[in-house]
């Protein structure tokens, strides 16, 4: 992988990881493309643009080494918001999340992953240790022919099934295994068939993507919510509202829309050192920003004199005042969040370093 595509996947990483906190802001940054209309499905398209195919021969170090980047870490963030939520729950009255057990602790982070609610938007840590597990099963076992047939029908059947049968836990992660793998596998296309071959940056393109948005809109219904999410499918839950092909036409053209970024402004975003240090701790970020909106709130309250257990009263997503406060609670969450992963991963280091 040459440097340049290296890093413009960072700054896709980094553009991925903001619209995930600004969608649970509730704000768009892209303003054709409402929060959680394709944010998702672009992270599993990065997931596939970096796996190498390497790995369809040696299993066993493609697991190990998944195990340790993704799980590894999840767990030792679970266990910190564990004691978080205790503590939280001492001072509030109210446990953020849900009963502690052992099934809760290791098994329910592979079926919702919202066992802690300040560490809940970590359910998809396991879900794409899941879904790249089985990408890499049909990588090795579906001929090359069928495997784009397959993964486009799985992806395209998943939404109507999700509102065929009861979403029992275990199918809800068959549900969001089938519509992954599509955007794991047009990532994967992205890298090895596309990137340096095919130009899919013209204005034809560009104007065919807008054009076609801009009809997807139609069935955008997020203005009223008692009509549904619309446009914002809900992946965790299966939620896609009686939609039929909607969620996966706008998480591509979110998709492309969010690479046609890169392409035009890559020159001057890989200047931007906050940009690349962004990209580089999207785990980091996705792991702790609840946490640091709820500091922001808790920090909030105590220069108004307001008692912290107010909090309680609202769900894990509330901001204090989100008119005049949504972009303060979205700068300080990114600048925090991005910097508390640069400095984990330093001080990783100088342990590593440090003699025995």
């Amino acid at each position: 992988m040459d440097k340049v595509f290296s890093e413009k996947i960072n700054i896709l990483k980094a553009i991925a990881i903001a619209l995930v906190v600004s969608g649970h802001l509730e704000f768009r940054i892209f303003d054709m493309f409402p929060p959680y209309s394709f944010q998702i499905a672009l992270f599993f398209f990065i997931s596939g643009m970096l796996f190498k195919d390497k790995y369809l021969n040696n299993v066993q170090e493609f697991i190990k080494r998944r195990s340790k980047s993704l799980l590894l870490l999840y767990f030792i963030y679970s266990a910190f918001y564990l004691i978080v939520t205790i503590i939280i729950a001492k001072l509030t009255g109210k446990f953020w999340g849900m009963e502690i057990s052992l099934k809760n602790f290791f098994i329910t982070p592979f079926l919702n992953g919202h066992q802690f609610d300040l560490s809940c938007p970590m359910w998809f840590v396991p879900q794409l240790f899941i879904t790249l597990l089985t990408f890499l099963f049909i990588e090795r076992n579906i001929k090359d022919k069928l495997k784009t047939p397959i993964y486009t029908l799985m992806c395209f059947a998943s939404v109507p099934l999700s509102n065929t049968f009861p979403l029992t836990p275990v199918f809800l992660v068959v549900i969001r295994t089938m519509f992954s793998l599509f955007f794991v596998h047009l990532g994967h296309l992205y890298t090895t068939k596309i990137n340096g071959k095919v130009n899919i940056f013209t204005p034809q393109i560009l104007a065919f993507v807008i054009c076609l948005q801009a009809v997807i809109w139609h069935f955008n219904r997020d203005f009223l919510p008692s009509q549904g999410v619309g446009l914002s499918y809900v992946l965790v839950w299966a939620r896609f509202d009686n939609q039929l092909i909607v969620p996966v036409l706008t998480s591509i053209t979110g998709i492309w829309f969010s690479l046609f970024f890169v392409e035009i402004t890559y020159n001057y975003l890989k200047n931007i050192k906050f940009i690349k240090l962004m990209g580089e701790n999207t785990y980091h970020i996705m792991a702790n920003h609840l946490f640091v909106m709820y500091l922001i709130t808790a920090i909030i309250f105590k220069l108004n004199g307001i008692p912290i257990s107010e909090r309680s009263s609202h769900d894990i997503y509330w901001i204090f005042n989100p008119i005049q406060n949504t972009y303060l609670y979205f700068v300080i969450t990114m600048i925090v969040t991005t910097y508390t992963g640069a400095g984990l991963k330093k001080l990783n280091r100088l342990l590593k370093k440090k003699p025995a």
